[in-house]
């Protein structure tokens, strides 16, 4: 049986990784900081903090892996401008290290849209450039081209996944489809910024299968996790009151903006043409159960 380890295994894309991944026949390790996720065969949860390096160094000491998949980040208050991105970075950083020195080979990173220089509206790996406004996208940047050095002389084999927007069961409640769809569930008005950007939008499932399809590949580098086409927000939003059936007030303008881009889109070319792998959920059938999964728990 393969053999991997993963952090940020119980989070929103996280649960859904290790469910493909288990799915495909993995032994499945998870560093959790408490709580801890339902038992699972073939789930095997270590309890750690990754901020205490001579934990996590001990452990891999004592548990080494060929492979490592790294998910965790700060996700809490005010993430985009947070000195708590400092802190992942350093401690994402100490945990490669560890790793790759007790035998690692193989790590697969999650990174984010928000590296690139969204001036340029049109993000490309190796092209676009990474250059963000936020802490967060500058430390995940960072992080990125120091792995990225490290393996052109080591034989670390760095795998990044940079992902751009998702949604699904799970997501953040003050999230965009969140927010919406759970106030026009309970016959709220529903106040949304203008919704006139255009961006990408990839149901949360698929963006795992991506995940583990790019582990599986022999693709290394950087990569986008991006669905095929971009979409105008107000046009999800009006989907989303089309699916719910929804007749109040949808109050455009009553919120500023996140930001001021209007068009942003990722080049899945990469994703596509050397992995192979293709979008499969729709954003109708992907709205559609988002909406299931937000009405079952508000019964």
């Amino acid at each position: 049986m393969k053999s991997l380890l993963i952090t940020g295994a119980t989070g929103f894309i996280g649960t859904q990784v290790v469910s493909g991944l288990l799915a495909r026949g993995y032994e499945v390790h998870s560093l959790v900081c408490p709580p801890f996720a339902p038992e699972q065969k073939n789930l095997i949860q270590h309890q750690m903090n990754l901020m205490d390096s001579a934990a996590v160094d001990a452990f891999l000491a004592a548990n080494p892996f060929e492979t490592l998949i790294h998910l965790a980040w700060y996700v809490g208050p005010k993430c985009q401008t947070s000195d708590a991105n400092i802190d992942w970075l350093e401690a994402s950083l100490h945990l490669i290290k560890s790793f790759h020195r007790n035998g690692g080979k193989t790590v697969l990173v999650t990174g984010s849209m928000s590296e690139y220089d969204f001036s340029y509206g049109w993000c490309r790996e190796n092209e676009t450039p990474l250059s963000s406004l936020s802490l967060y996208g500058q430390t995940k940047a960072a992080l990125y081209e120091t792995l990225n050095k490290v393996s052109s002389f080591t034989d670390l084999e760095l795998k990044w996944a940079r992902l751009f927007n998702l949604y699904g069961p799970r997501e953040k409640p003050t999230r965009l489809m969140p927010s919406v769809i759970n106030s026009m569930l309970k016959g709220e008005d529903v106040t949304v910024s203008p919704c006139t950007q255009t961006q990408n939008y990839l149901y949360v499932a698929d963006a795992a299968e991506a995940i583990v399809a790019f582990l599986e590949s022999d693709v290394t580098g950087a990569v986008n996790i991006v669905s095929d086409t971009a979409v105008r927000l107000r046009d999800v939003v009006e989907k989303i009151k089309e699916l719910i059936g929804f007749r109040g007030n949808v109050l455009y303008g009553a919120i500023p903006a996140a930001f001021e881009q209007q068009f942003l889109s990722g080049d899945n070319t990469r994703l596509t043409k050397e992995i192979g792998w293709h979008q499969k959920t729709s954003l109708e059938d992907g709205l559609k159960k988002t909406i299931q999964w937000w009405k079952e728990q508000n019964v």
